[in-house]
């Protein structure tokens, strides 16, 4: 769930892949776990490549051959549960994302699976920034008035460095 960043600070798919396993690493040392940051990273790298859901979708499912993304939202909910299995949140966050029309849609999608719904919101949330390009203004207000002043300032010289 912090791997997001990997996606817009490498600039290509192997630096992405390369680097969301070293974030993985440090708390998460299982090569699922580290799988699922690759994952997530690649798939939001992709959206900022303009690439679309399709070929996200493929991409994803080519290399990481044990996710299965054509499984559906409504599929899922009736039997998905707390879980702290990397390969049973990622999949589930990136299919929140790829049934979305909109950043907020893919935010309520992810919460609507249940379970650790705030990991899944934080990965799905990610994905669909770099594939929407913005975070809705009434969101993100939000969020900033929750926040101190000093994760602010990270969280704009991060958008200053890295969004184009």
């Amino acid at each position: 769930m912090r791997v997001s960043s990997v996606s817009y600070a490498f600039d290509s798919i192997e630096s992405v892949l390369n680097e969301a396993g070293k974030t993985s690493e440090v708390s998460h040392n299982h090569p699922l776990a580290i799988q699922g940051a690759q994952a997530a990273a690649l798939t939001g790298y992709l959206g900022l490549m303009d690439k679309t859901k399709p070929e996200i979708k493929s991409e994803i499912e080519t290399r990481f051959s044990n996710y299965n993304l054509s499984i559906t939202l409504d599929e899922i909910r009736p039997k998905y549960r707390f879980t702290v299995e990397c390969f049973r949140t990622v999949p589930q966050s990136i299919i929140s994302f790829l049934e979305s029309y909109s950043y907020e849609d893919s935010i309520r999608n992810a919460v609507s699976l249940g379970g650790d719904s705030d990991t899944l919101a934080c990965i799905t949330g990610g994905i669909a920034e770099a594939y929407y390009k913005k975070i809705p203004d009434f969101l993100k207000d939000y969020a900033y008035s929750k926040l101190p002043n000093e994760f602010i300032d990270i969280i704009e010289e991060f958008y200053d460095k890295f969004k184009k």
